[in-house]
C-alpha cells in the first residue's frame, strides 16, 4: 500500500498530538528556569561534541567553568582543553581585536571591527569578480568562482551550518568544506 504525503503528515501530527496526551507530558515545564546570578549555561567551543558548561562570572570576569552535570551529551564531564577555558579568557595574551599586518611587515597592529569587515568584504568581491565564471569551456552556464574556498568549524550546528553554505553559494564558491568531515 502506498501511502500519500498528506497522509503520511496526518499520521506525524496524529502522533504529536497522541504524545502530548500521554501521562506526564502535559506537566513538563515549557523552559528551563535561569540559572542563579553568576552562572550561565553554554557550550564548550572547542569541537562538534557541544559538551555543556556552566561559567560563573563575577564583576564581568569569568571566575570559574566546569561540566554541567545536567547536560545530555556530555553529563558534566569537559576534556582538557573545555576545563582550562577559564585560563584561556582570561590570559593577558589573547587577542580580543582584530588585527593587520600589512604586506612587508613585521608587526600587527590593532584595528577596528568595521575597518576589518569592510576590507574583508571588498577583498572577497574583487577576488570574486576577476576569477569569476559564467560558463564553462562546453558552453555550459556555470557561475561561479574557483578562487575562494571556505572550510566550516566543527563547533557549528545544523542550522549555522545551512546558512553559511547558503551564503558561500550565493557568493558562487563550489569549493566548500566542513572541519568535521576533514
Amino acid at each position: 500500500m502506498r501511502s500519500t504525503r498528506r497522509e503520511l503528515l496526518k499520521a506525524v501530527a496524529g502522533g504529536a498530538v497522541v504524545g502530548s496526551a500521554l501521562p506526564g507530558c502535559a506537566d513538563q515545564p515549557e523552559f528551563e528556569p535561569r540559572q542563579p546570578a553568576g552562572t550561565v549555561k553554554t557550550i564548550c567551543p572547542y569541537c562538534a561534541v557541544g559538551c555543556g558548561m556552566v561559567v560563573s562570572v563575577e564583576k564581568g570576569k569569568v571566575v570559574h567553568i566546569e561540566g554541567d552535570s545536567s547536560h545530555p551529551i556530555s553529563e558534566g564531564t569537559l576534556c582538557s582543553k573545555g576545563a582550562s577555558l577559564v585560563g584561556t579568557l582570561n590570559s593577558p595574551a589573547r587577542v580580543t581585536r582584530p588585527r593587520y599586518r600589512a604586506p612587508g611587515a613585521r608587526a600587527w597592529t590593532e584595528v577596528s571591527w568595521d575597518w576589518a569587515l569592510d576590507r574583508i568584504a571588498r577583498l572577497v568581491k574583487k577576488t570574486r569578480d576577476s576569477h569569476w565564471i559564467e560558463r564553462d569551456a562546453r558552453g555550459r552556464t556555470v557561475r561561479r568562482t574557483e578562487a575562494i574556498a571556505h572550510v566550516g568549524s566543527a563547533a557549528l550546528d545544523n542550522e549555522e551550518c545551512i546558512l553559511i553554505v547558503k551564503a558561500m553559494r550565493a557568493l558562487g564558491l563550489c569549493y566548500i568544506e566542513h572541519q568535521a568531515r576533514i
